[in-house]
């Protein structure tokens, strides 16, 4: 751990008042979906499997708006590095505003187009009508999601991300309360997951427009005023980029569930355990990610981007640190873990032959969150869409030669490791090249 993380370092305070409440709260966030997965799993594979199905649709249906808390978070914390208090509050309305416009066209989309949604991701056969009604009633949370995404930007841009945590921390309850007295008490089923994470995610939505626009609206500066459209322009031009960047990872993760879907019904199930284990290691590593883009928001806007890169070289040992540990303790439990979402025993044994890749790729995931929040504390949202682009070819290009040439649920994952590199490599470079964008003097845009 010393060779990983060398001395204590002047900005380790900062980071971690940032990091701690946000590894609570992002650690808290993927649960809604881990308790679903473990609830849902007692139901029987073919719902387990709907629930993958459904997982990877909302995940690209709603996160790829997440530019409403990563472009809302460093346009605040510039804001407020210059001293301009006024700009800060004006990019919370807007990203609110934003949020609810979204949020109703999705909910619409998704429940217009589901039939068509559905097949596309292989739901077809016995999960189609678990599918179905999965994501018939989960579509509704759309504005509240997308509220909660652009509330937590809010917060993280004026320095808070102890709110965030207590929020998620209140509506996650709520879901793991709810979901088995729906499936199980009242008989619901996979309806009865759906709704209860519906209410949690309405009420962490209700609260948060209460922080904003109520209680804390005079100390933050935010106008009860709906902007004009050329106000939200520049949010909906850094949303465009990071749309391009969230776009194409997320499609890639989906694409992978759906040839997953299509490899057979026990390997979806399986890689719905997979993934959403991934998924909760890779985003406490987020943590960290959530620091940088405050800090380094905050250095650049108050002319300092020596402190900047200093402050993003430490997040980088912290970031590979903390990967190594949880790959390494993943790795301890891994015989373990499969039962807490399934009994099926094919399924279980599909698991322990992927799980190897989810601790693996922690490390990885470590320096690649971290980088990925220091570009956004810059606002090099160009070059994080362009590299992730790029990134998801190499990805799709093997998920599709993997359901060609049949190399099943390990060549999904070798899949998945390949487009993780692949960001590796392109935001290391420019980092120690001198040349991010937004950070560096003689690359400044």
């Amino acid at each position: 751990m010393k060779h990983l993380l060398p001395m204590q370092h002047r900005h380790d305070r900062s980071i971690m008042a940032l990091a701690i409440p946000a590894l609570g709260s992002l650690a808290i966030d993927p649960l809604v979906s881990l308790v679903d997965t473990a609830f849902v799993g007692r139901l029987g594979t073919a719902q387990l499997g709907a629930l993958g199905v459904n997982s990877a649709i909302f995940a690209l249906a709603f996160l790829v708006f997440n530019f409403l808390a990563y472009g809302t978070t460093p346009k605040i914390g510039r804001a407020l590095g210059r001293g301009d208090q006024e700009a800060a509050g004006r990019t919370v309305i807007q990203a609110l505003c934003l949020a609810v416009i979204i949020g109703i066209c999705v909910t619409a989309a998704l429940l217009s187009f589901s039939e068509p949604i559905l097949r596309a991701m292989g739901a077809t056969g016995e999960l189609a009508q678990p599918a179905q009604t999965y994501l018939h009633i989960r579509a509704f949370a759309g504005p509240a999601v997308l509220l909660i995404i652009a509330g937590n930007g809010a917060f993280r841009g004026f320095q808070d991300t102890r709110t965030p945590f207590v929020i998620s921390a209140i509506f996650n309850l709520v879901n793991l309360i709810l979901d088995p007295i729906l499936i199980f008490g009242v008989g619901w089923g996979i309806a009865g997951a759906a709704a209860a994470t519906v209410i949690a995610q309405w009420l962490g939505a209700a609260i948060f427009l209460w922080l904003l626009l109520v209680r804390h609206r005079k100390e933050f500066g935010i106008p009860l005023v709906i902007p004009r459209p050329s106000q939200m322009i520049p949010l909906i031009q850094i949303g465009g980029h990071l749309l391009l960047r969230t776009g194409a990872l997320v499609a890639t993760m989906t694409l992978a569930t759906a040839i997953a879907a299509r490899i057979g019904v026990v390997e979806v199930a399986a890689h719905q355990v997979a993934y959403q284990s991934w998924g909760f290691l890779a985003l406490i590593v987020d943590s960290l990610a959530v620091a940088g883009q405050a800090l380094l928001s905050r250095f650049i806007g108050g002319r300092s981007p020596d402190e900047a890169r200093d402050v993003g070289n430490r997040l980088l040992q912290w970031g590979l640190a903390i990967g190594v540990i949880l790959g390494l303790l993943f790795w301890i439990a891994r015989p373990y873990l499969p039962a807490l979402f399934t009994t099926d025993p094919e399924t279980i044994a599909y698991v322990l032959a992927i799980f190897a890749f989810v601790a693996i790729l922690q490390p990885i995931n470590g320096l690649v969150f971290v980088w990925d929040g220091l570009y956004m504390g810059a606002e090099a949202f160009r070059y994080l869409a362009i590299t992730m682009v790029l990134s998801a070819v190499v990805g799709a290009g093997l998920l599709i030669a993997t359901l060609v040439y049949e190399w099943g649920l390990t060549g999904v994952w070798w899949s998945i490791t390949a487009m993780m590199l692949s960001r590796l490599v392109t935001l290391a470079l420019p980092w120690y090249l001198g040349r991010v964008p937004g950070l560096d003097s003689r690359n400044e845009r």
